[in-house]
């Protein structure tokens, strides 16, 4: 059994939309017209995930584009909300479990996510897509990633392992500069590097550029220099692995998909024949 929070809204007034992607848009843009922070808002349905075990449920993955009055700034978040087309709802749970469904909304992966910039272990063509997006200076992930990979790179028939940087700014701000420099030393041909990243020793806090380059020199025994890390090339790889971690909405690291579905587990690598 479902339990709504927050307000359900029916959706029958909105009888003039065309579709029910506009119909929500419709809705949600006008829920904001009595906000006094927001100059404008624009809202765009991305996509559509089922919810398993509630066949007439469906979460849409929305998009809010939003420009506020006080200083002109552009925000631009995602959401998701649930409708069974009569209602919509911002929060939905399971009675009997107490689970939250965002939880179990997945984006899939779609198949232009996986570059070949983004591969570092096993053919493209093998038996299973494996996407991992890591931090490496999160605690978990410097010694869960490193494990995974060493797992997957001894069948490269197997696995096809694709690395996106998804530095966490706000708590590892020495994270960004690890990343740009280990993207940058790939640049020049590097093998490795992503696996040997999670073996540099740096402050998640520091914030010289000197110190966290000098350290990751140290241990890859490399000769990265500051400039190298704003090419243009660099900015590119960093940014197109940002944007890509921001269209399927990944939150926290580590976040693995396999196959294209999100996995939760972390485990789906290791049960894969």
């Amino acid at each position: 059994m479902l339990k709504l929070l927050a307000i359900i809204v029916a959706l029958s007034s909105f009888a003039n939309a065309n579709t029910m992607n506009e119909k929500i848009e419709t809705f949600i843009e006008n829920s904001f017209d009595n906000n006094p922070n927001i100059k404008s808002i624009n809202v765009k349905v991305l996509g559509k995930s089922e919810i398993q075990e509630y066949k007439n449920w469906d979460a849409y993955i929305v998009e809010l584009d939003a420009i506020l009055k006080k200083d002109g700034r552009q925000i631009v978040q995602k959401t998701i909300w649930f409708s069974d087309g009569e209602v919509i709802t911002k929060e939905l749970f399971d009675l009997k479990s107490g689970k939250n469904m965002s939880d179990f909304v997945s984006i899939p992966f779609k198949d232009e996510y996986y570059s070949k910039a983004n591969l570092i272990y096993g053919n493209e063509n093998a038996k299973y897509k494996v996407a991992i997006f890591s931090d490496p200076l999160c605690p978990f992930c410097r010694t869960f990633v490193p494990e995974a990979i060493n797992y997957m790179k001894k069948e490269p028939n197997k696995y096809a392992l694709y690395y996106y940087h998804f530095p966490l700014e706000n708590i590892h701000p020495a994270a960004v500069e690890l990343v740009k420099a280990a993207i940058a030393l790939e640049l020049k041909g590097r093998k490795n590097v992503v696996l040997d990243l999670y073996k540099v020793k740096v402050d998640p806090k520091e914030r010289s550029h000197e110190k966290i380059l000098a350290e990751f020199n140290k241990t890859m025994n490399s000769n990265i220099k500051p400039f190298e890390l704003l090419s243009k090339e660099v900015t590119a790889h960093f940014k197109n692995d940002l944007e890509t971690a921001d269209m399927l909405m990944v939150n926290g690291t580590p976040t693995m998909f396999f196959d294209g579905k999100i996995d939760k587990t972390k485990m789906k690598y290791k049960e894969a024949e």
